[in-house]
């Protein structure tokens, strides 16, 4: 029998979960190794540079740039309020001045009286990383993060936009192929994760996000609808930084999808439990997949059964390049000899047998193998 190997979305009802948290510039740990920690504990913190605001004082007063110095009421390093005075001459005995005002509130960060510029910078921006999931710290890096060490469940989604978040997991639908409409959004979901079957409706989305709710998960998602909602295509960029109030993981494609049966079931079996979902999707390149993290107490973890990665007749695959994106089925043949696809290339093949009963012929670079 033909086999091959293949990476694939991972759906693990125990797990080992290891998580890098880094900062975007060093900064400050302020965790050690061992500490346990909860999802929403800070771990590291730093500073981004606040904004610079260049301002050309000296034109402003109409001073030669060499005769700044006389002018300033605001040396380097003074801190500045929005509209406050920072330089000002006078003439005629006084009866005439000119001022230059700040336009931010923040600091004087620069005085040139090579070229007569004021440069001011608004205050340094905190930035706090925290565990993101329920552990413990298992190595530092030095000014730059740690890393998080977790047991529990591990799902991977197709496709996600929207950034971190957290919430009690709370299935809404009654089926893996029931969509989630805006009618079964309660107030009472207000900072859950909720779980949808074959696909979320727009309104059912903005519904959850109006009602407070953390984060969707669900089968599918109209592509068009998401293109109206962000107000641009999202191409193949990475995705999480979309600020539309709501996280949404999808965990097949677009259009309106059934969710596997082993994903709802362990949805369902997670249900009450503190979820840690992001995301962040990156399709090419460096592929990085929305997740949902489960994790458990430690006497609820039983002995991981790990996958082989191992794509043979019979194993469960998605499909991730158009025009079938999103698509499940199995595999019924995997020839070993390369073949001849549309667009001309010489490729290897495989073929598979789709949920709704017909088979297609695709290059093995356009599926993932549905790990169990």
């Amino acid at each position: 029998m033909a086999t091959s190997f293949t990476p694939g979305l991972r759906v693990a009802e125990n797990t080992m979960i290891v998580k890098e948290r880094k900062l975007p510039l060093k900064g400050d740990i302020v965790v050690k190794i061992g500490d346990r920690v909860c999802h929403d504990q800070i771990v590291a913190r730093t500073e981004l540079p606040g904004a610079t605001y260049p301002v050309q004082v000296a034109h402003a007063l109409g001073v030669e740039p060499s005769e700044l110095s006389g002018a300033m009421s605001k040396a380097e390093s003074d801190r500045v309020t929005q509209g406050e005075v920072i330089a000002q001459t006078s003439s005629f005995f006084g009866i005439f001045t000119s001022e230059c005002h700040s336009p931010i509130e923040g600091f004087v960060e620069s005085v040139s009286l090579r070229t007569g510029q004021v440069n001011l910078q608004k205050d340094p921006v905190p930035v706090e990383v925290n565990a993101f999931i329920d552990g413990e710290i298992v190595a530092l890096h030095e000014n730059e993060g740690v890393t998080v060490r977790s047991k529990g469940a591990y799902i991977q989604g197709i496709f996600g936009i929207g950034g971190e978040a957290f919430g009690t997991l709370r299935v809404v639908c009654s089926g893996p192929d029931q969509p989630l409409e805006a009618s079964a959004i309660t107030p009472d979901m207000k900072g859950c994760v909720i779980v949808g079957g074959c696909s979320v409706s727009r309104e059912a989305l903005f519904a959850a996000r109006d009602a407070g709710v953390a984060a969707v998960v669900a089968g599918a998602f109209d592509k068009g609808e998401l293109k109206s909602i962000l107000g641009y295509d999202l191409g193949v960029a990475i995705t999480g930084s979309e600020d539309i109030g709501i996280s949404l993981i999808l965990t097949e494609g677009f259009g309106r999808i059934p969710m596997t049966r082993r994903t709802w079931e362990l949805l369902g079996s997670l249900q009450g439990r503190l979820a840690s979902i992001n995301g962040a999707t990156q399709i090419r390149a460096g592929v990085i997949r929305p997740e949902i993290v489960v994790p458990r107490p430690e006497e609820d973890v039983v002995e991981e059964k790990r996958a082989t990665g191992e794509l043979t007749v019979g194993s469960e695959v998605r499909i991730i390049r158009e025009p079938s994106f999103g698509q499940t089925g199995r595999v019924t043949e995997l020839p070993p000899e390369p073949r001849r696809v549309e667009s001309g290339a010489m490729v290897r093949v495989l073929e598979v047998e789709l949920s709704e009963g017909n088979r297609v012929t695709l290059p093995r670079a356009n599926i993932e193998l549905i790990e169990k």
